[in-house]
This record gives C-alpha cells, structure tokens and sequence, in this order.
C-alpha cells in the first residue's frame, strides 16, 4: 500500500499562473531533486513552495504505515488554484483612478510513495543459438534497415518542372 500525503497553502501573495510555472518543474520527481530543483530557481514564488513540499513530506511520515524512507517518496501532483483577488485603486493622472488587482493562490503539493518495483527475470538464451531460434524463442531478430527506392516527392515535382 502506497502512503499519500499532501500539504495545501492558502491566501499566497502571487498569482496562480506564476505558481504554477515553478510547480511544472518539480512534478514527477522526487522529493530530494525537487527540493535542490526550488532551491535553484530564480522565482520569489520557489520559497514557499519549497516550505510546502517540506510540510508534505513530513506529513508523508507521520502517515500509519509510512515506510520510513523518504528517498522513495515523489511528487505526485502540485497545482495551483486561483484564490480571492483583492482590488486596489490607484491614481492617474486628470483625476481618474486606474484598479490594481493583487491576486492570490491557493498551492498544493501531493506526495506519494514508489512501489518497490519487483520485474520478472528473463530465462537466459544459451549460448550458440541462432538468431532464427532466437526469435522462435520469443526473442527478438532484426533485419537490417532497408534503403529507399525513391527520391522524395518534393524533389520529383522540381524535377518535373524542369
């Protein structure tokens, strides 16, 4: 059974496309790459996330049945959503007043454990098998590549015109 923790944030002062910008890095991979990945990006944004995944991983291992390692442990999914947005007026010039937006998000990131991944042992081929009795084996047999026989269409239509 694979443990699954997740970490959320909510109200962060920036907007949800420049979040998500720095979570399309990290998605997929492990925690430990993903840390030293937020560490080395050059987005104010990187901070919080970091702290985020950070707070995911820590809830992985208070989990019943976590396995204890964290280096098998990924991120499985991070996604920001757009929170409130709080409107500002500012002042223009002629006495008019432009509307400043100052958007919020709300961050996730989902932390799950790897399987341990247990693959079937093939049967050794002997030695001095064919590559025919390779290949009735369940084996496989390649040919050679083969040459083409024609030029391509765009160099016979300027040939035509000559």
């Amino acid at each position: 059974m694979a443990i699954e923790a997740h970490a959320t944030a909510k109200y962060v002062r920036t907007s949800a496309q420049k979040a998500g910008l720095v979570m399309d890095l990290i998605r997929g991979r492990d925690v430990n790459r993903a840390l030293a990945t937020l560490l080395f990006t050059r987005k104010g944004i990187s901070h919080d996330i970091a702290k985020l995944l950070r707070s995911a991983i820590a809830n992985a291992q208070q989990k019943e049945g976590f396995g204890g390692d964290v280096d098998r442990l990924f991120v499985s999914a991070c996604y920001a959503n757009q929170g409130p947005s709080m409107k500002r007026i500012r002042p223009a010039p002629m006495g008019r007043a432009f509307r400043v937006v100052k958007r919020t998000a709300h961050l996730t990131v989902r932390v799950s454990e790897r399987s341990l991944a247990i693959g079937a042992v093939a049967p050794p081929v002997p030695k001095g098998r064919t590559a025919q009795a390779k290949s009735e084996a369940g084996g496989t047999a390649t040919a050679p590549a083969r040459k083409r026989a024609t030029a391509p269409k765009a160099t016979a239509a300027k040939k035509a015109k000559k």
